[in-house]
Formats: structure tokens, sequence, C-alpha cells
């Protein structure tokens, strides 16, 4: 033995036993703890002791043979070795871990590499002695079939500890029979149950030498009264038909941990990596998981103080008590089942980094990060100390005076109090945490919580359906504070007796009676009063459209405040109530107001979605994770927009950011899973006219584009005109996420008889008047680039369309020609736009927006050759400013006319949110802006209809 002392041998009574029974363990040990334990280290090492096991050259059972590695090993011999090789691991890990060289994640490394190996090589060893007897199992087809084995738990993550058992499950592809050698063939069921037998016995058998680990197979299908093995088909009926929400937490950590380099294993694991993900992750946010997990929790915890009452000197669990490892594990793991189906980063297994995860998308603080990172290590690392002194699978706190003592020494502490001191700091961040994620949050403080008098739950309920209680209901529809109750009441009575209300599981109905009741008792404090019918009856909508989906009513159940939220949006905008029921998943953007004020960082944002899209599974996941980031974002700045937070501008500017952004990941995914593509990257790009050029974009605005592309290769028109069509396909097509963007290319150039992509040569010379003048563009074309820009794509060619725009926007032009133009023009627009109404169109009667866009670009095509300023695309108001200093308006009257378009569109703004297509209003309300505008056009054009 070795003469350096061990501290594995000083601390653990299993090291000292181990070393005492084995000359030459603590020399091995000592050698092995030199190095982090590498996974190939491991591998030699039991290459070696396998070697050994036979009895290596020596033995004379091996005498003329030039390979003993080649001798198949007996049962006896491969336990021998597997166990050796875990009694030289587990100390070499203890050794590293007591001396401060290695963390949490070597140890659970290491430990997880033992096992994936004893497992690799028992199986080898095992298959290979049963096909001897046997044959090989082979499918229906003749396919060669492969043993699986699914490591789930701590093993499935990587973060087994160092006295794990190990919990498996056994899988195999199709059914079908042995080959057949020295017995006749056998269904491929029972050759491979008679493998997992075997399998079993040598990792988990005690022997002289001990066990390698106990195998605990209960996780699979049906438990211990289900077969040993199962086929891939038995395991997807087996999910569909009876899987349990907890089963769904299990399989999350779940994963082959044999061999995928033979053709057999590789379909293997794709298949049942096709059964598990669908089986696990919901592809839409699946907020019912909570109340699932949280009864899982208590079962446990009721299991945990049923066992402490049995055995008080076991009562201090480190891993199920409270603020424990499996609080942390929990909290971590809500956030993939959730979460999951629609962003595949969550689908990582170490718990470390699924919170790392949810921090970098803003669902936790990243403090809190920090502190449960912090609880989790030190959480292991006592866990480790616990079962390093016995090799025992336990997470009790000592009682003896002496084992606290060693204990605390162990992890570097004068004593036990002040282990406890920074135990119970920790515990008690991660309880906090825990409760917050799975308090039940119905009831509580008011607001939405339980209704306090009864009022909602007698309306919501029966009597809705009971002749003669009409006059009782509108009563108590007014105590709820709806002063016109009649048409709230028919709402409610309509849907109380619909198929799909009265259609919906027990449990679904009773989470939806739960968030109808809290709505109708949360009218009382609505505002305005004269609102509250209105908002809720767009509640009902919202909750009709979400019936039969129980994540969305399981979301408003689980998070009152969300309810609370929902209230004040579909009160606050009709146009903002529809979006949200058109797009329910939005729901969750109501749960963190951190998150909605946040800062919009447009770049960050686009690198998200970009790693998510390339992580998608087809391209339909793709469309609906454009559609769903899109939404969200327009979301997050409607909810900051009816905060109050905004102006109109700077609602226009992030809107117009956000599109941008959107539109060139899309044109980057389009063109990567593009057939006809001949380059890396595509010499293309979009650009935005109209408002999404002039970044005026609204909430429902169209996307005006037109496609450039410069690219020399001689197919090119026809692969970027494909390209363009299925860019189109991609913006435009509603999918069951709903619709990206309305797409106008109208304003490309010869209009709806052009090409679809122009090249780049080609546009310059049709806005220049180069060549052919009956293919050149007109001077509402040229007014049409005063409000355009490069939007996505390629920037060189944005570039080059700018300078192509600024020597549009220069070239000298004659005033009354140029006027004529303009006036001719605004009329085609007046003309298309008839109002048969008695109210002012703010956008295009005479005296409006139109006018004050058209008077901006009239000055910005003549003087623009005279003013770069000019040529800027800083909006109308700014361009009115800068026109005042050429004397056609003075600054007052700028100021004047800059005020009228700002207070046009904050009205239009304010009238579509309400829901109004058309934005009209009053005209004594606009009485002395248009009456200003109208003065301005008839100073520049002259009376209406001359130039």
């Amino acid at each position: 033995m070795t003469d350096i002392p061990l501290l594995s041998s000083n601390y653990s009574r299993y090291a000292a036993r181990a070393y005492a029974a084995r000359p030459g363990l603590a020399d091995q040990v000592q050698a092995l703890a030199a190095a982090p334990l590498a996974r190939a280290a491991l591998s030699a090492r039991l290459d070696a002791l396998c070697d050994e096991a036979r009895g290596g050259a020596g033995n004379p059972g091996n005498a003329g043979n030039a390979n003993p590695a080649a001798t198949p090993l007996t049962d006896e011999q491969l336990k021998r070795a597997l166990r050796q090789l875990r009694a030289e691991v587990i100390c070499a890990v203890m050794e590293r871990d007591l001396a401060g060289a290695a963390d949490v994640v070597e140890v659970t490394g290491a430990m997880t590499d033992l096992a994936e190996l004893t497992i690799q090589r028992a199986l080898a060893v095992v298959s290979a002695d049963l096909e001897a007897v046997f044959g090989e199992p082979r499918g229906p087809n003749g396919e060669r079939l492969t043993l699986g084995v699914v490591g789930m738990g701590k093993l499935g993550g990587r973060e087994l500890n160092v006295s794990s058992d190990i919990d498996l499950i056994f899988v195999y592809e199709d059914d079908g029979e042995t080959t057949g050698a020295q017995r006749s063939p056998i269904a491929t069921q029972d050759f491979f149950a008679r493998v997992g037998k075997r399998l079993i016995g040598a990792l988990s058998d005690v022997t002289a030498d001990g066990f390698v680990f106990r195998v605990d197979m209960r996780l699979r299908p049906n438990g211990d009264s289900g077969p040993l093995v199962c086929s891939l088909g038995m395991l997807e009926e087996y999910f569909y038909v009876q899987g349990r929400e907890w089963e769904r937490y299990a399989w999350i950590k779940g994963r082959l941990v044999t061999e995928t380099a033979s053709e057999s294993a590789l379909r293997l694991a794709s298949q049942l990596e096709g059964l598990v993900k669908p089986f696990v992750y919901r592809r839409y946010l699946d907020f019912g998981v909570i109340s699932a997990i949280r009864s899982l929790h208590m079962q446990i915890r009721h299991e945990a103080q049923r066992r402490a009452s049995m055995r008080p000197d076991k009562a201090d669990d480190i891993k199920l008590g409270r603020g424990g490892i499996r609080e942390i594990e929990f909290s971590a793991q809500v956030f993939q089942l959730i979460r999951g189906g629609q962003d595949a980063g969550f689908r990582v297994r170490p718990t470390l980094a699924v919170l790392g995860y949810a921090a970098a998308r803003g669902l936790i603080a990243p403090e809190v990060c920090g502190e449960l990172t912090s609880a989790y290590n030190f959480l292991r690392e006592l866990e480790h100390r616990l079962q390093y002194r016995d090799d025992a699978q336990t997470h009790a706190m000592p009682v003896d005076p002496e084992e606290r003592a060693a204990l605390a020494k162990s992890m570097g502490f004068d004593n036990y109090a002040a282990l406890m001191a920074v135990l119970d700091a920790h515990r008690e961040k991660v309880e906090h945490q825990f409760d917050q994620i799975f308090s039940d949050k119905v009831g509580g403080d008011g607001g939405c919580g339980a209704p306090e008098d009864g009022a909602a739950a007698w309306v919501w309920s029966d009597a809705l359906t009971e002749e003669g209680a009409d006059g009782t209901l509108l009563e108590r529809l007014a105590e709820l504070g709806i002063d016109d109750p009649a048409p709230l009441l028919a709402r409610l009575r309509g849907l109380w007796q619909s198929s799909r209300y009265t259609g919906l599981p027990e449990k679904s109905r009773e989470r939806f009676d739960s968030v109808a009741q809290r709505a109708l008792e949360a009218a009382r404090t609505l505002e305005p009063r004269a609102r509250r019918g209105d908002t809720l009856a767009r509640t009902f909508d919202l909750l009709e459209a979400v019936i039969r989906r129980g994540a969305y009513l399981a979301l408003l159940t689980e998070y009152p405040d969300a309810l609370n939220r929902v209230l004040k949006v579909l009160g606050a905008s009709r146009w903002a109530a529809g979006y949200l029921v058109r797009h329910p998943q939005l729901l969750d953007e109501l749960l963190d107001d951190e998150a909605v004020a946040t800062p919009f960082d447009w770049p960050a944002f686009s690198r998200l979605l970009r790693a998510r899209m390339a992580a998608a599974a087809d391209v339909e996941q793709q469309m609906d994770l454009l559609r769903h980031a899109h939404q969200a974002e327009v979301f997050r700045i409607l909810l900051n927009d009816l905060a109050g937070r905004l102006s109109v501008e700077h609602v226009s500017d992030l809107l117009s950011e956000l599109a941008d952004a959107v539109l060139d990941v899309t044109i980057e995914t389009v063109w990567k899973q593009f057939a006809k593509r001949h380059r890396e990257v595509p010499r293309f790009a979009a650009i935005a006219y109209g408002k999404l050029g002039g970044k005026e974009l609204g909430y429902a605005s169209d996307l005006d584009l037109i496609f450039l592309y410069d690219d020399e290769d001689e197919r090119a028109s026809e692969i970027y005109a494909t390209f363009a069509r299925r860019l189109i396909t991609w913006l435009t097509t509603s999918t069951g996420a709903g619709t990206l963007f309305d797409v106008d290319l109208r304003l490309r150039p010869n209009g709806e008889s052009g090409l679809l992509v122009t090249d780049l040569g080609s546009f310059r010379r049709y806005q220049l008047r180069e060549g052919d003048a009956a293919n050149t563009a007109w001077v509402w074309e040229h007014q049409a680039l005063t409000r355009a820009r490069f939007s996505a794509g390629d920037a060189d060619i944005g570039n080059a369309f700018e300078a192509i725009r600024v020597q549009v926007l220069t070239t000298p032009r004659d005033a009354p020609p140029l006027a004529k133009e303009i006036v001719e023009m605004r009329q085609r627009v007046e003309d298309g736009h008839p109002n048969r109404t008695e109210l002012f169109d703010l956008k295009h009667d005479c005296g409006g927006m139109v006018d004050i866009e058209f008077l901006v670009q009239y000055c910005v095509l003549l003087h623009a050759a005279q003013d770069p300023e000019l040529i800027r695309n800083t909006g109308n108001i700014a361009l009115l400013r800068e026109v005042s200093r050429f004397g056609l308006m003075s600054e007052e009257e700028a100021d004047t006319i800059g005020s009228a378009y700002r207070l046009y569109r904050k009205l239009q703004h304010q009238l579509r949110l309400d829901g109004m297509e058309a934005a009209r209003v009053d005209p004594a309300r606009v009485e002395h802006e248009r009456e200003a505008v109208l003065a301005l056009w008839k100073r520049v054009f002259g009376e209406r209809g001359t130039a």
C-alpha cells in the first residue's frame, strides 16, 4: 500500500475497508486521482481488469492463445472486473473531491461514465454469450436488432451521485425471432428479456467484490407488473393510452446509454426519439403541468414525511426535504415541460443547464439562477460527503455528534453549526423560489381571487338555464358593476349552453368555471365603468377561444395576476382583444412585468430567433416559430403602448424594426432550405416602401416591399424569382400559429405586370429613365422613393439601392410639371377612397394625412438637389421643419402642420386600437388642423383640382 496517506481512507469507512481487502488498490487510486478521470482512461482500465479477470497470459486456460482478450469472459469474470473498476473509480473520485480538486460536474460526470461503460461492456458480453446459444435477434424483415438501455433520472442527465441507483428501461425495435444456433429460435422479446436479466445481475448482484450499481426498473411501462423489456410499438401505445404526467417528467432525462454506432442502434435511437419527444414536450405552452408537478411533489414529500416518522434519526433529508435537491430539479424542469415543445433550447438534460437557459430567456432573474446554482452545487457536494462515509444511498443529515463533526470538517467548516447555517440559508432560497413557481395562487388576496360574496358564482351557474331566473341574474350582474347587463347575460347563457362548454372534461370545466367566476367578480374594479360589460364579453370570447386548450385555462388558474392583466388589456383595446383571441399563446407574455418593460434589443432578438430556427425539427415548426416570435414582440409593444410608455412614433419605430429583424431571419432561413441555391449567402435584398419604409408601421399594416438581386450567375433571374415566391409563401401563409405579414408588391418596377424580383442594374435604369422611355418610373414612383429604405438581406445591395435613391431624389425638376403630377395623383387617391359619411377621414379626406404626405414629397423632389437633409428618411414631421428653411412655409407653419400630422396619427392609432377599420372623427375635433393643411395646400398647389 502507498505510503502517502489517502484522504478517502481517513474519511470513508467504505474506502478504508476496500483498501484493506484489496492489496494494490491504494496505489491504483493514487494514480487515477492524479488527474480528472477521463472516459478513455476508464475504458482502458476496464480492458486491463477484464484481461486480469481472465487470468492473462499466465492463465493455463489461455495456453496457446495469442490474444487472451479474445477469450469470452464468464459471468464471474465479468462481475469481478466491473466491481474492481467501480471500487477504483469511486475511491479516486472521493480522493479528488475531498482534496478540493474535483467539482460536482467532475464527480457526477465520472460516475456517469462509469455507469455507461459498465452497462455497455456487460451488455456486449451477455449479448454475445446468448447469441452463441440462440443466434442473432432479427426483425420481421430480417434486420439485425439491438437491445437499447435507456438511462433515466440522474444517469440520463449525467448527474449520477457516488452511491446512486441507476434507473433503466430496456427497449428494442420490433418483434421477431432469433436465427437459432445451439438451440431453436426464440422470440426477440424472450431473447432480450434474458439479456436484460443477465445485465441486471452483472451490475447489481452482490459478490465478494461488492456490486457495481443497484438497478431500478420501476420506471418501465406498467412498472414492476410490466414486462422487463418492451418494443417501441408497445412503448408508443403505452405513452398514448396510459402515460401519466409524472412519466413525462421522468422521460425528460431519458436517453440511450448503449452504443449507437451500429446501423440497428442508430435506427433504434432515431425511432425512440420520435416517440419520446412528442410525449414529453407539447407543441403549446403547457401550464397544466404546474398542477401535475405540484401533486407529484406533494406525494414525494408525504412519503418522505412518512419515512421520517418511522425513523426520526433520518428526518433531515437534503434531497426530498424542503429546499432540497428535488425542489431545485422541479423548479428547472417545469420550464422544460411548459416550454420545451416550442423552444428546443429547453430540451437539455442537466438541471443547471436548464436553469441557465431559463435565465438567458428572461424567465428567471440572473440572481435567482445564481442562487439556485450555488444551492444545487452545495447540496450535491454535501450529498456526496454523506454517501462517501459508508457507500450508502442516503440523503439524511447525521444525528451522532462525531458523524456531524466529521461531515462538517469534510465540507471545510469548523463545526456542524457553521455547516447548518450555510445549508439552511441555501434551503431557504430554494424553498422560496419553489413556492414562487408551485404555490397554489388561486384565492389569496382578492383581485382576481375567489369570489367574495358569491354573486359571480351565482351568475356563472345552473341559474343560466333556469326559467324565470333572468331578473335575478340581471340584478346580480348589476351588483357586479355592469350598467347594461342584458347583452352580457345573453353572451353568458349562450356559452353555458354551448356544446363546447358542456362537452368539456371535468377537470377542464372546473378550471373554466374558476376563471369565469373570478373574471365576473373582478368586474367591480374595472375602469372605465361604462366599458365593464364590453370587457367581460371580450373576456368570454377569449375563454371560448381557449376552451379546448387546457394549458391556457391552467395558466389563468395558476396565475391570477395574469387574469388581472388580461382584463386590463381587453378593456383598453378592442384590437388587442381580437389579437389575443387569435393568438392565445400570448397569455404567457402577461406573466412577467419585468420582461414586458425590458428594453427592446433587436440584435439579441435576431440571434435568439436564429438559434431557435436552427434547432427546429421541420419547416412547419420553423414557420410557427417565426409567427410566435413576431406575435410575442408585437404584443410586448402593445402592452407598453397601452401602459402609456410609448408615443405613437415610438410604437411605429419598434414595429418597423421588428419587421426588419423578422424579414432578415426569414430570408436567411428560407435560403438555407432552398434546393436551387447556388451560393451560401444570397445576393438578395428586401426594400421597404410605404409605412415600413417610412418607419410608420401600425399593428395591422401591410408590408410594401420590392425585391432586388445583384448576382452574375446566368441562372440568377430564375433562381431569385423562385426564391422570392418561396419567401412570400413563408411570410403570408396562414399556419396553426396564424399569419406573419400581408405583403404588397405592387410598387415594384412596372407594378403588377413587372417581374417579382428585379436585377439591381435594371432597377437603376428604370428609376433613372435610362433606355426605353416606356419602361421608366413615373413621378408617383419617385414619390414612393422618398419613403423607401433597405430593410433586410444583403446590405451591399441596400447601399447600392440608397445610392440610386439619392440620385433619383436629387435630379433637378421644374416646379409646374411636378406640381401637376402630384395634384393628379392626389386626385386619384381621393377618388379611390370615397367617404360617404359626415365624419372626417383622418387619412384620405382633403386636409388629412395624405395631403401632408404629398406636400412633403413634393418639397423633397423639388428641393433635395439643393438640400441633402431632405434625402434622409427621417419622417414627415422632421422633413417639414427642413422644408421651412426654403421659405415655402414659415417655421411656425411647419410646426402647425407637423402638430396636425402628429394629432392625426395619434387619433388614427387610438381608433385602430379600438377596432375601427376606417379612422374617422367628428370634423369639429380637428377643424383647426384641417384648415391649416388646406391653406398650405392651396398656397402650394392652388385651388383643389388645379396646379
